[in-house]
């Protein structure tokens, strides 16, 4: 086997969400959105997905979601899809979204 055909580097392509959900009173109530969500994120695109900060915070929403992929080209359309899907599914606020490959 020809070690070099598998020396390509690998990429890592990540997500945080901030969402503001101000229907929202109580942690019980959060922790439903937030299970629903990365639940749909993971099974919808085989990513890791986690509450990742403001877990004591009713209103605000931190999601973080992780993909190894092959290049940059299918980092950027994953990530382009994954952003539509959260817009779409869920009626919380988008406050912040920020991207980053490795």
């Amino acid at each position: 086997m020809d070690v070099e055909a598998y020396n390509q580097t690998m990429k890592i392509a990540t997500m945080t969400f901030r969402l503001y959900a101000p229907w929202v009173h109580s942690l019980k109530e959060k922790r439903m959105i937030v299970k629903s969500l990365v639940t749909l994120l993971q099974n919808r695109f085989h990513v890791s997905a986690a509450e990742i900060d403001e877990q004591d915070t009713h209103q605000i929403i931190v999601i973080g979601v992780a993909a190894i992929v092959p290049h940059n080209a299918m980092a950027d359309s994953l990530m382009d899809s994954i952003s539509s899907f959260v817009e779409s599914n869920t009626e919380a606020e988008i406050l912040d979204e920020i991207r980053e490959v490795i």
